[in-house]
């Protein structure tokens, strides 16, 4: 393994968010940013689809769930993928559509991982990319076996980005405390306007959320994603490649975290008419 320049101690990281904003993007380029770094990376992908680390294989690998319904005796090198930066990979999978929990995918990986002893190897970090826009006890899982330290939300502007940040929130509180607080805070995606930006940051004003960073739309990530690519890979010099560096060194750092105070019903109405008024604003000036 490479100079860890930030630390051996391990960092247990779970990125939650609502369905296509962005979360496996930003998972696969932050485990490729922490692993040229010289950081020994595992990336579990906790969502059905099964695409987390496909920016960092390059091919969809077989998940867990596929793996033990195909074979009676597996070993850790059934259930690991190396991936570029040498960059671990797992996936976990999930039913067929319409059959099934969604949710068995995530307990079961945890499950063999931990048999394996997966779990015992000398990880820097291990990084876990979560649906988070199903309300199913299966994808607290990480949060309520305590597989994980900080929980970081992805959230764009959009009421229902936030309606599921939102949700993730109560999540959040729910298995933290005083002494094991586990919200690292906001990852803002998509950003296209100062207002959007003013839109997230009272959100996490209100609900007591850390506001970590802001990424545009970057047609560097579009093409290396097109590519199956992360930008670490396609783009090393590029302006985004250097966004996920540094964002990795500060969630790898960070050893900060809160317990959020999420919004009640009315104060997630109260976010919809803000941002409503933002869009009408922005109508009237074209």
């Amino acid at each position: 393994m490479g100079v860890n320049t930030i630390s051996h101690i391990c960092r247990r990281i779970a990125l939650y968010g609502k369905g296509g904003i962005g979360k496996s993007t930003i998972a696969s380029n932050l485990a490729a940013a922490l692993a040229s770094s010289g950081l020994k990376v595992l990336l579990i992908g906790c969502d059905p689809k099964a695409d987390s680390t496909r920016n960092l294989t390059r091919e969809t690998i077989p998940s867990v769930l596929e793996t033990l319904e195909g074979s009676e005796k597996i070993g850790i090198q059934d259930l690991l993928h190396t991936g570029d930066f040498g960059v671990s990979c797992v996936e976990s999978g999930g039913p067929e559509a319409g059959i099934g929990c969604a949710g068995l995918g995530i307990s079961t990986t945890l499950e063999e991982l931990t048999r394996l002893g997966v779990y015992d190897q000398d990880w820097d970090i291990i990084l876990y990319d979560v649906l988070g826009d199903v309300v199913c006890g299966g994808f607290s899982v990480p949060m309520r076996k305590k597989h994980v330290d900080t929980v970081y939300i992805v959230t764009s502007a959009d009421f229902m980005s936030l309606y599921a940040a939102n949700n993730i929130l109560k999540s959040v509180k729910r298995y933290s405390n005083r002494e094991k607080p586990l919200l690292g805070g906001i990852l803002h995606n998509r950003l296209g306007s100062a207002k959007e930006r003013a839109v997230v940051q009272e959100f996490c004003r209100k609900t007591n959320s850390p506001y970590i960073a802001a990424m545009g739309q970057s047609p560097e990530i579009r093409l290396a994603e097109l590519q199956r690519q992360t930008v670490l890979k396609a783009f090393p010099g590029g302006t985004a490649a250097q966004v996920f560096l540094e964002l990795g060194r500060q969630m790898a750092e960070s050893g900060q975290a809160s317990v959020p105070t999420p919004l009640c019903p009315q104060d997630m109405d109260a976010v919809g008419a803000g941002i409503l008024k933002l869009l009408q604003d922005e109508e009237v000036k074209e």
